[in-house]
Order: C-alpha cells, then sequence, then structure tokens
C-alpha cells in the first residue's frame, strides 16, 4: 500500500464484550473522524498490512470514543488490536485554514530567521501542545533545543513545498 496515511487516534483498550473498542483521539476532527461509516485502517504496532475497518457507531465518553466496528464482532477479535493506531488516508484529510497546518507539514521544516541575511536556527523536531498556543521544538546544529511559540508575530511564513520556516525572534525567545 504506497498511500499515505495519518494518524487520528490509538486504541487503548476493549469495551463490553460486542467488540468495541476505545479509542483516544489524536484528531482536531475526531467526530468526522469516528462518525458512523467513516473508512479508517488499524495499523498494529507489530507492523504488517493496514486492517481496513469501517465505523458502525461510536459515542464520545470519558475523553476517549468508544467505537464499534462493521468488521470487528467480538471482544476476542477486539483485543488484539490493543495499542495499535487509527489512521486515515491521505485524501481523506481535511483542508485547513490558511495558517493552519498538520504537524506532518511542520516537522522536519528547516527553520529560518527574519534577518538579513537569515540565520538556519534547525530543524522542528516535535510540536508540543501546552495550551494557548503550539510550541515547535527546533533542534539546533549543536544539538541544543529552541522553543518557538506558534504565533502570528514568530511564525511568519510556512513554505510547506519546500519545507522552510521563516520567523522573527521576538526579544527572550532565545
Amino acid at each position: 500500500m504506497s498511500e499515505k496515511l495519518f494518524t487520528v487516534g490509538k486504541i487503548v483498550n476493549t469495551h463490553g464484550i460486542r467488540g468495541e473498542i476505545k479509542v483516544v483521539p489524536h484528531t482536531d476532527f475526531a467526530e468526522q473522524r469516528f462518525a458512523s461509516k467513516s473508512q479508517l485502517f488499524i495499523v498494529s504496532p507489530k507492523g504488517g498490512r493496514p486492517v481496513p475497518v469501517t465505523v458502525e457507531s461510536s459515542r464520545f465518553h470519558k475523553n476517549m470514543y468508544v467505537i464499534k466496528f462493521k468488521e470487528i464482532s467480538g471482544i476476542n477479535e477486539a483485543e488484539k488490536y490493543k495499542e495499535s493506531l487509527l489512521k486515515i488516508s491521505e485524501e481523506l484529510q481535511e483542508e485547513l485554514p490558511e495558517n493552519e497546518y498538520y504537524f506532518h507539514e511542520i516537522i522536519g521544516c528547516r527553520v529560518i530567521t527574519d534577518d538579513e541575511p537569515a540565520e538556519e536556527l534547525g530543524t522542528i523536531t516535535e510540536i508540543l501542545t501546552p495550551g494557548a498556543n503550539d510550541v515547535w521544538v527546533v533542534k539546533t546544529s549543536e544539538g541544543t533545543e529552541i522553543l518557538l511559540p506558534s504565533i502570528p508575530d514568530v511564525v511568519l511564513d510556512v513554505d510547506k513545498a519546500s519545507k522552510i520556516v521563516r520567523v522573527h525572534l521576538m526579544e527572550g525567545l532565545l
């Protein structure tokens, strides 16, 4: 399977005996992703081919989704998918509004300053989501980390095609 898959949740446990599973969502579009008739893939941490599944029903319960897939009929079948990831195919990704990005579009981008000449700070290695705004972790060539708040005053331009992010270093950021 050559198409790219993107994680939308993680199966953490079974629920009841009818084959329902508990899923921690990893998406801003959980209601859509886990809606009835949604097409998802179960990807085992042990590898192997992604298993296509269709949502029969889902409900939000204690910060998780309890999902019943048409293809899974009992607890014994559901049990083998614990710790697996739920993914969607690339064409099902939502178009995001301007200045919003998927994590996979940002991680791996080189970060340059808006100085003349521009200075390369490093590469974005992860995204933290502590609260009001995301924080992009930039690993420098020296191996140190710079934390950049993902706010318009700091992030000036994201060129997804060339994987370059141009930032303005406000006083106190370094």
